[in-house]
């Protein structure tokens, strides 16, 4: 009786020690998962990754650093050059053909996002045991995480702090003094018989003439439609007039281009423009086409009806974004917020002159000394984002800026008119 008493002892002891040891299994699945399996089981992955021509060599320079970096993965990472304005076309044409990984400019957000095409930031209520969104709320400016979000969900990953543009200038032509006020910068620019270079067409850069006057951007309503803030028409007309009267004052240097044409005028001999406004993706290129002559700042004043008033712009950012029909999903997310991270993100700045949105990159040195990136986040500050934008929003602007620029004999009358014009074309979807 006493050996079958500890027989059964020991049959309950070792169903007990297999019941432990299954539990302990079970938990040392979880744990695996909670400890950050980023690729979750992911392996023997190829990705193509788009960027712009300008940033394909740095890009895939961090890639292969984020393949050195997992180094137990087989992991095959091509970049290919692909603008960030034509990203939405392109994707949308063939999202099955497209980049796993690519960066876009914000104000494609609505058009990727009805599309269904992006995949979602990771999230800690994802039970995965990893949390990019998290992640990028504390190592992100506000501004820049609101750009990637859409209906409260994170849809991308924060590439660059402010995709904007500011006032670029030849400084042995250009004083800083003459880039205080945009009457200055067109006088210093006449006197040395060079061209000013915008693209007034544009509804990106033309959208100031209206925002400088008051008029600001307040979202979509349900239907998709642009909504505005309750504006001062008056207002409004003041500032397109006083752009208008300064672009046919100065017609004789006023040049209504391509914003690279900023850029290809200073690379010019002799030089044809001495002064323009021009993109934060740009900056390396004009610096290195000015050298020792290089000036950059906020944009200038203008002059409204007798007051100096500060010129308000768009401020843009560049986002990366995972395709949702990627082959290799989690190894894409993986990536992306590698890419968008802190080393890479001052890595940008160094090379390319980027502006950017990690709250720690900011306050580099590499920032502060660089004076593309400084008048940038400087302009930042008088300038709206560029967030739930219509896509009916462009053109009309654009045609505005045309009007301003090239009618002739222009009156108040006719501006008010195409103005209301404008507005009511921008809500017509």
């Amino acid at each position: 009786m006493k050996k079958i008493i500890a027989l059964l002892l020991a049959v309950l002891m070792l169903a007990s020690v297999l019941a432990a040891c299954g539990g302990n299994k079970t938990t040392n699945d979880q744990k695996n998962t909670a400890s950050g399996d980023v690729f979750q089981g992911e392996d023997n992955v190829t990705l193509l990754v788009w960027a712009p021509e300008a940033a394909v060599e740095l890009t895939q320079q961090l890639c292969d650093q984020f393949k050195s970096e997992h180094s137990d993965k087989n992991i095959t990472i091509d970049v290919k050059p692909q603008e960030e304005g034509d990203v939405a076309a392109q994707i949308l044409n063939d999202p099955s053909v497209a980049g796993d990984v690519f960066s876009f400019a914000c104000d494609q957000m609505n058009r990727l996002d009805k599309s269904k095409v992006l995949d979602p930031v990771p999230k800690a209520d994802d039970k995965l045991g990893f949390d990019y969104a998290g992640e990028i709320k504390e190592r992100d400016s506000e501004p820049s995480v609101e750009a990637a979000t859409m209906k409260g969900e994170l849809l991308a990953y924060p590439e660059t702090g402010e995709n904007g543009y500011y006032l670029v200038y030849d400084k042995s032509v250009v004083s800083d003094e003459d880039a205080k006020t945009l009457e200055g910068v067109l006088a210093a620019c006449r006197k040395a018989g060079r061209k000013f270079n915008m693209d007034a067409g544009n509804g990106f850069y033309s959208c100031m003439f209206m925002f400088t006057g008051g008029l600001e951007l307040q979202g979509l309503n349900d239907e998709g439609v642009q909504q505005f803030n309750k504006y001062d028409e008056e207002k409004v007309i003041d500032s397109l007039e006083a752009f208008a009267n300064l672009f046919h004052e100065y017609s004789d240097i006023f040049q209504s281009d391509n914003v690279d044409k900023t850029g290809s005028g200073f690379a010019q001999d002799p030089r044809s423009v001495a002064a323009g406004i021009d993109g934060s993706w740009n900056a390396a290129t004009v610096k290195s086409k000015l050298g020792d002559d290089y000036g950059a700042a906020k944009l200038p004043t203008i002059n409204i009806k007798g007051t100096d008033t500060q010129i308000i712009s768009m401020s843009g950012y560049k986002l990366i974004g995972v395709n949702a029909q990627s082959k290799a999903p989690y190894t894409a997310h993986a990536l992306a917020n590698y890419l968008a991270g802190e080393k890479c993100q001052l890595a940008r700045a160094e090379k390319l002159s980027w502006s950017p949105s990690n709250k720690v990159v900011v306050e580099s040195d590499v920032v502060k000394a660089n004076l593309g990136s400084m008048a940038c986040l400087e302009q930042a500050k008088n300038a709206l984002p560029q967030v739930n934008i219509a896509d009916t929003f462009w053109a009309p602007m654009g045609t505005l800026g045309n009007y301003l620029v090239k009618t002739k004999d222009i009156t108040r009358d006719g501006i008010k008119t195409e103005f209301n014009k404008t507005i009511t074309n921008i809500k017509d979807e």
